[in-house]
């Protein structure tokens, strides 16, 4: 078995953490590759002694690896993706940071967990993306796709943006709003969410068109089939606005047309047997706690 490990900080009390990871790993026998820069954060915390092996681009990944393990966040898994790509790879996500929708293996439960993953009683979801094109021939570093959503909005300036949409050929509107946030089902949970984004199955082939404190307050989210491709075009007092894929942002001149449209590949999530998204709902949303219970 080949894995590859990845992490973007080295969070109080982790080390332990780490090091059980990689012991359970070593128990069976995995060629483990971790990725360069949390390789050093390790050496430097003195949290391993083993030397392993390293990846630092995406280019240094294939098709052989049987798993890569995300340590930290949602938003730690949202990088593991610009690594893995199209290749296939089952994402496992181990949470150290807070309320985790996508990394969903607790760290106290981790010895379990991994052994449950590493004896292969796992289920796979696949999740959908959001891909982007620019009329500027802006190739967004050549990570030009999103797992969660992709937003335009407002830059340097207070006032409101206005974003002319298309969906196919047929003109939608235009919105007059802080920004617009076009989201996957797996992104329904997050910055679509805070928005007052509807909550969407991960399984459902739709994508969601959620406005950002919109001005034309009849304005609301607005689900759509994923075979749609949608044109935006934004307008406003300043000549550049913002483009953002999950976390990594852009700045795009005005009036440039941005195209979106469902990538050609899927990402590969690990599900623990008996967990489901909606026990996650329940677990990270509070959903039914009520004190009188």
């Amino acid at each position: 078995m080949k894995v590859g490990i990845y992490g973007q900080f080295y969070h109080e009390n982790s080390g332990k953490y780490i090091q059980e990871l990689l012991e359970l790993l070593d128990e069976h026998s995995a060629d483990v590759v971790i990725e360069k820069n949390f390789l050093d954060l390790i050496h430097q915390h003195k949290s391993i002694i083993k030397d392993y092996s390293y990846f630092s681009i995406f280019e240094e990944l294939d098709t052989s690896y049987d798993l890569f393990f995300s340590i930290g966040g949602d938003g730690t898994i949202l990088k593991s993706v610009t690594y893995v790509r199209d290749l296939g790879i089952p994402i496992v996500g181990i949470n150290t940071g807070r309320l985790g929708f996508l990394a969903t293996i607790r760290k106290e439960e981790l010895q379990f967990s991994v052994n449950q993953i590493l004896d292969g009683q796992y289920s796979i979801s696949s999740r959908s993306l959001l891909q982007i094109s620019s009329s500027c021939g802006n190739d967004f570093e050549g990570v030009n796709f999103a797992l969660n959503e992709i937003a335009v909005s407002r830059k340097n300036t207070t006032s409101m943006i206005t974003i002319h949409t298309k969906l196919g050929k047929e003109f939608l509107t235009s919105y007059w709003a802080d920004g617009l946030i076009i989201s996957t089902p797996t992104g329904s949970t997050g910055y679509s969410l805070s928005c007052g984004g509807p909550i969407i199955m991960p399984e459902t082939s739709s994508f969601l068109l959620t406005p950002i404190a919109p001005h034309n307050l009849n304005m609301r989210p607005l689900s759509i089939p994923q075979d749609y491709e949608i044109s935006l075009t934004i307008s406003g007092r300043e000549e550049e606005h913002l483009v953002s894929l999950d976390s990594r942002a852009y700045t795009l001149k005005n009036e440039t047309e941005i195209i979106l449209k469902k990538a050609p590949f899927k990402v590969n999530m690990v599900d623990l047997k008996g967990e489901t998204f909606l026990k996650t709902l329940r677990e990270k949303l509070l959903w039914g706690e009520d004190k009188r219970n």
